[in-house]
């Protein structure tokens, strides 16, 4: 599948297949360096986690602002320009957040941050599904998607080599890295194909649009808000988990955390390329059911070594059902709004998925610091939640970018995206 998903490319689409993964990973790279240091921010600001981890959440509260800016400028100026003015955005509040006095500054500084992640992911997916080959959208979504745990991986990383010697703070000026890809991007990366061809077709207003795909946009908000919960639920917390309820040190963690980053990617990848034979909405039933069998170990096994397979298990199915979604949503959207549809939708189930982390940690809190209490009730409720939501949902497979892009439409088919089946 995968082998077949990789033939028939030309450079420029493998440039901007590795650009655009590359700029999510990077951005899940600066936004998870902040959850291995909750604990430590906490302990110089002089509070608990619960307070500090606000931090996360406004993060994910601010992401639809930026998912509807960015997306916009993306649908009326273009990808590849929007794209590498986000990824400067991010790189910079990343290295500012390192300087913050107190716990206020630092909220304030990871409230823009999240403006600036929030419009990656909408661009980035649009300019990779409307520049590659029809037959590989399967693949590349899943790629695409495991940029998020690749991102995670690299930020573990950083934590279990860099913390002891740089702190918190020089791991969040390491951040500004990123600021690099901007380089790459503007010699190597084209526009994407359909924007260009596209130009010209009349564009809808917001509200235009709002009131004619009104269905389809509840029905993505919604299962959007399941599916971060899905994977800030199982995420966010854990290492804190690790640290506070297990009393792992920080290369355990980082260990662990590197192990099922390498589950992520990998279950990414593989049911991203199964949606293309068996169809998308088969395949997120599959993981999200399958992730349940993971809690177990996951959540409550005392060994080490089971905690790692759990986890591994775990951000497998999770990340397995993610990697559909780059090119599920893409396929749904209107045409007209592929810059600004996908990243919104799933910005807002990020806003609405966004008390995951005080609600995780203040449960925890509740039951004397039992996490694996406050991490099964979240992973076992929206795993079911997803399976009836994607059961009741549709899918368009296979969709005609650039002919939809032309006709100025919402390819072809509102009927279909727009309704429940």
């Amino acid at each position: 599948m995968a082998i077949r998903a990789l033939q028939g490319w030309t450079s420029e689409q493998k440039h901007v297949v590795a650009a655009t993964f590359l700029g999510w990973s990077l951005d899940a790279f600066d936004f998870f360096l902040l959850v291995f240091v909750l604990k430590d921010i906490a302990a110089e600001f002089k509070t608990d986690i619960a307070s500090v981890s606000f931090t996360i959440l406004i993060t994910l509260a601010m992401r639809p602002v930026g998912a509807f800016l960015f997306g916009r400028a993306a649908d009326r100026w273009g990808r590849r320009p929007t794209l590498i003015v986000d990824v400067l955005l991010y790189s910079i509040l990343e290295f500012l957040s390192g300087f913050a006095p107190n716990l206020t500054a630092l909220i304030i500084l990871r409230a823009l941050y999240g403006v600036a992640m929030g419009g990656e992911w909408g661009v980035g997916a649009s300019l990779a599904m409307e520049s590659i080959p029809a037959h590989a959208r399967g693949f590349v979504s899943g790629l695409l998607q495991s940029g998020y745990p690749a991102g995670y991986f690299i930020a573990s990383i950083v934590y279990g080599v860099l913390f002891q010697y740089i702190g918190w703070r020089g791991m969040f000026m390491v951040g500004v890295v990123p600021a690099l890809l901007i380089l790459y991007i503007r010699r190597n990366v084209p526009e994407s194909p359909s924007f260009e061809r596209g130009r010209t077709a009349p564009k809808a207003d917001t509200m235009t649009l709002l009131r004619s795909h009104w269905r389809l946009g509840i029905y993505a908000v919604i299962l959007m808000t399941a599916f971060n919960f899905f994977s800030h639920g199982t995420q966010d917390l854990y290492p804190t988990f690790l640290q506070v309820q297990r009393k792992l040190s920080p290369h355990e963690v980082s260990l662990i955390a590197v192990i099922y980053n390498i589950g992520a990617i990998c279950g990414g990848i593989l049911f991203g390329s199964l949606s293309e034979r068996y169809g998308r909405r088969r395949c997120i039933i599959a993981a999200s059911i399958l992730s349940l069998l993971a809690i177990p170990p996951w959540a409550f096994a005392n060994s080490i070594i089971v905690l790692a397979i759990g986890a591994f298990f775990m951000q497998f199915m999770v990340q397995g059902a993610w990697g559909i979604i780059p090119v599920h949503l893409n396929e749904l959207s209107p045409a007209t709004a592929r810059g600004t549809f996908p990243g919104f939708v799933y910005q807002l189930g990020n806003l609405l998925a966004s008390v995951n982390a005080p609600l995780q940690a203040a449960i925890a809190a509740q039951l004397g610091g039992r996490y694996s209490i406050a991490l099964t009730a979240v992973a076992a409720v929206v795993a079911v939640v997803i399976v009836v939501l994607t059961l009741y949902g549709t899918e368009a497979k296979g969709v005609d970018f650039v002919k939809a892009a032309v006709a100025g439409g919402s390819d072809g088919q509102p009927e279909q995206a727009g309704s429940m089946v």
